[in-house]
């Protein structure tokens, strides 16, 4: 197992104004770090998941997002943490979800696997829906692509809601 180190979170939310939804992993993997990109690891299935959800093909991630009104961020900006694994973290310090709530039109708040939601729970405070998704991880693997298509289909009833 890797080592344990203290990691800040290395790159900036995806988000405007326009944003209706946000998904929340808990901390980035080491592929996300070094790439400086949400779900970067070519193993999980986050962006085949999205993109099956819009029916697009693989394309910018981050105009993908902005045209979809999604926000992209994780629940955590700093922990101890070995490699990607989520069931080492410690030294929680969190993000300020709410800073990015009250910049944007957000009406639901996502989180991807256990370890995010729970830290959610545990953690953050905004009065919005919170939602608790399966995680996209390729360590989830009981979980298939079409169930987690199915389960992640919810994103989209949030992002065509009649204001």
């Amino acid at each position: 197992m890797a080592e344990l180190a203290k990691v800040v979170h290395p790159f900036a939310p995806i988000y405007d104004e326009n944003s209706r939804v946000l998904i929340l992993g808990s901390f980035p993997s080491v592929i996300s770090r070094q790439q400086s990109f949400y779900y970067a690891n070519p193993h999980n299935r986050f962006w085949p998941v999205l993109f099956s959800l819009f029916e697009e093909d693989p394309c910018d991630r981050t105009d993908f997002c902005h045209r979809h009104h999604i926000a992209l961020w994780d629940v955590i900006q700093s922990c101890t943490i070995a490699g990607s694994s989520d069931a080492s973290i410690k030294d929680v310090v969190v993000n300020d979800i709410g800073s990015i709530v009250n910049k944007t039109n957000v009406k639901a708040i996502f989180t991807t696997g256990s370890r995010a939601s729970s830290l959610y729970d545990k953690y953050i405070q905004v009065e919005l829906p919170h939602i608790s998704l399966p995680s996209t991880s390729s360590a989830n693997a009981r979980m298939k692509m079409e169930d987690l298509c199915r389960k992640y289909e919810i994103i989209k009833e949030y992002i065509n809601e009649e204001d």
